[in-house]
């Protein structure tokens, strides 16, 4: 089925033979956070018990066929994900609620929201977007219902101001959040991913959804308030232990790495818990890596869940068995490694196949994989290389789609471990200073080369000819050298994205047109054209609370690197102190820096170096008219001298220009905040007159 775009109250039905789905609820601002939920609901409208209400406290449904699987940080931005076996669902459940709360604030403050559902290969069903919500802090994105025996989807639209916990109690929830003073709310380390304070309560408000074609399968409205009435409590010895479930987060905490101290000399080197001496290529190097990972992923719990959810498992405890056997006709098949997660009644399964160094991936051995999961009715088939596609969720070997039926196929790239333990060592919230330890320890191992792990480091084959080409003037759009070319580049995006995203601890986003976000020939053929018209590759990345985006074009023809950033300018005051405000933030900043002031008349900017701004800032406004309105920030560096697209030259210039770029301009700037305004003197004289009187 093809991504069907769902307006509010539109409904869809899911093919007849889809067994399960995934449900991904997205949103732009990753300062703020989202947490999923479903409630499986009767004919009665209500849950059959709390079991049925499934969220970041209570990970599955007791029959397994509905799970959370958390959030998710990637390049494409921030989103949490559950996924929901249709063919487990229980006959006496008639809609499964899809739902979110947001962790602070309310969701008029996240911007667009997205409902993406997916099949079971991956692919994009339907998509519903709204910019509808307010003031809720709770919502209702859609539901999945039957109607006749087979599964529909709905969009809805609608919205609680009394968050997850009152949308809980609306559809029959018992919901205890108040704690006994004695007592401390604590999670599992394997099954719990904390990202956000306690959400409050407050009094339902309820945004009436729209109807579709037909009757509503559920329509959201809570009960009537006189209806539910609060118990006199017993009076007891001590508080009573709370009753219900509850939606309170516990606090994160977070485990100081150990220091050695006791070296008599700063040669004295530690024990490494994974060491590189002896190690040799090919399959010794995948042996050694792979095992590194797996026992850092069972030692690690987070570590384990960040790693799996990527590739659709649910929270849960995690084993790993190394180069597991399987039969296939009169042949043997092994696999790397064999993952388990147990959640519950439920144990998911996948088979994972690893390639270190230059090693790729075949057809062949990915479908004998994909048979062998098929006939022990496991999850997913895992790839795992060197291979970074140039789209979040791409592969890069295409199978049989016959064979996706029943079992999923992902992939992982070494550059996304590497970035999933940055972030869980930095910004993880890892509790236990051993495990810290042990994560630090093959982060360290992964990062050598002779891990033959790596990060993306290649832009491919035609590179050089290509680079010849533009140089000359010979490269045309249609030449099909220049779309590997150019997935290379949107692939080297997503990888800055990524180094940005485990260094700063938000999501940092490779923004791209709306079309080429999901539409791959179009991603590429849009940088075709810019490479064969204009010679350049241009990247944009969207870093939370910069005060602009950050926007590379690297030039083949100028072997020139340009990063820049736009500034609004004050709304307020003149020209002149607009620039001071400008200059203010950028005391600190290269004396190469450009600044461009841009005006509202038409074709006024000018632009001149930092440094001559700071001696004369007038020379920016002098002569213009209209009101400044922004600022660009410009910067030129130079590109790798080398001819050969290594890490060594052009993708190390390209990465340290832009790291360079943000840690020296953009981090110290700050967006405008205008002064709070000032009481009148008319005001406080008309009070003044009142108490006289």
């Amino acid at each position: 089925m093809h991504d069907q775009y769902l307006i509010k109250g539109q409904n869809i039905s899911l093919p007849d033979d889809i067994e399960q789905v995934e449900v991904l609820i997205m949103w732009e601002d990753s300062t703020s956070g989202i947490d999923a939920a479903a409630l499986l609901l009767g004919a009665d409208k209500k849950v059959g018990s709390d079991e049925d209400f499934v969220f970041y406290n209570q990970q599955e449904s007791t029959d397994g066929s509905v799970r959370y699987l958390g959030r998710r940080e990637t390049e494409s931005g921030p989103h949490e994900r559950l996924l929901v076996h249709l063919s487990s669902v229980p006959a006496g459940v008639e809609v499964i609620v899809l739902a979110a709360s947001v962790d602070t604030g309310s969701f008029g403050d996240l911007g667009k929201l997205t409902l993406h559902v997916l099949d079971g290969s991956g692919s994009p069903i339907a998509e519903y977007v709204t910019a509808d919500a307010s003031t809720e802090t709770a919502f209702v994105f859609g539901e999945l219902y039957r109607r006749n025996g087979l599964w529909k989807l709905r969009a809805i639209g609608q919205g609680w101001s009394s968050g997850l916990a009152g949308l809980a109690e609306d559809f029959g929830v018992d919901v205890g959040d108040v704690a006994a003073p004695d007592e401390t709310i604590t999670a599992a380390i394997e099954i719990v991913d904390p990202t956000a304070p306690q959400l409050p309560a407050v009094p339902p408000v309820v945004v009436e959804a729209t109807t579709a074609d037909e009757p509503a399968a559920h329509e959201h409205t809570p009960p009537d308030a006189s209806a539910t009435s609060a118990a006199p409590a017993a009076p007891a010895s001590k508080p009573a232990r709370p009753r219900g479930v509850s939606t309170a987060k516990p606090a994160p905490r977070k485990a100081p790495l150990p220091v050695f101290a006791l070296a008599e000399a700063d040669t004295w080197q530690p024990a490494r818990l994974f060491s590189v001496i002896g190690v040799g290529s090919g399959e010794e190097q995948e042996r050694r890596t792979t095992s590194a990972l797996i026992s850092t992923m069972q030692a690690v719990p987070l570590f384990a869940r960040a790693i799996t959810s990527r590739v659709g498992a649910p929270a849960g405890s995690f084993e790993g068995y190394l180069e597991v056997p399987y039969t296939k006709g009169e042949s043997r098949v092994v696999p790397d490694a064999v993952w388990k997660v147990a959640r519950g009644t439920r144990l998911w399964t996948g088979l994972l196949e690893v390639k270190t160094g230059a090693g790729k991936h075949t057809r062949e051995q990915l479908e004998n994989y994909l048979d062998i999961a098929k006939r022990n009715k496991y999850d997913v088939v895992i790839s795992l290389s060197n291979d970074l596609p140039s789209g979040a969720g791409e592969l890069p070997v295409e199978v049989d789609k016959r064979k996706l039926t029943k079992v999923a196929l992902r992939h992982l790239s070494w550059a996304e471990v590497i970035h999933e333990a940055r972030m869980t060592l930095s910004h993880g919230r890892i509790d236990n200073p051993l495990q810290a330890w042990i994560l630090h320890e093959f982060l360290r191992y992964i990062e050598h080369p002779k891990s033959g792990a790596s990060e993306f480091v290649d832009m491919g084959r035609h590179w050089v000819s290509i680079r010849d080409a533009i140089s000359a003037g010979t490269l045309r759009s249609g030449d099909p050298k220049a779309a590997s070319i150019a997935d290379s580049w949107i692939a080297l995006a997503r990888n800055l994205a990524l180094r940005f995203t485990a260094e700063l601890g938000v999501s940092v986003k490779h923004v791209l047109p709306r079309r080429a976000v999901n539409d791959a020939s179009y991603r590429t053929e849009l940088t075709v054209e810019e490479l064969a018209n204009d010679g350049t590759f241009t990247a944009v990345l969207r870093i939370p609370d910069a005060a602009g985006q950050l926007k590379i074009i690297a030039d083949m023809r100028t072997n020139k690197i340009t990063c820049s950033t736009q500034v609004t300018a004050p709304d307020e005051g003149t020209a002149g102190k607009r620039v001071t405000w400008m200059l203010r933030q950028l005391k600190n900043a290269p004396a190469d820096l450009l600044i461009e002031a841009t005006f509202t008349a038409p074709a006024s900017s000018t632009c001149e170096p930092h440094t001559a701004v700071r001696v004369t800032p007038r020379i920016l406004c002098d002569n213009q008219t209209g009101q400044l309105h922004s600022f660009t920030l410009m910067r030129t560096f130079a590109l790798g001298g080398k001819r050969a697209g290594t890490a060594a030259s052009f993708i190390g210039s390209v990465t340290h220009s832009a790291e360079t770029f943000y840690a020296d301009v953009i981090q110290p700037v700050r967006e405008w905040v205008p002064a709070a305004p000032k009481a009148s003197e008319l005001g406080r004289d008309e009070h003044t007159d009142d108490e006289e009187a």
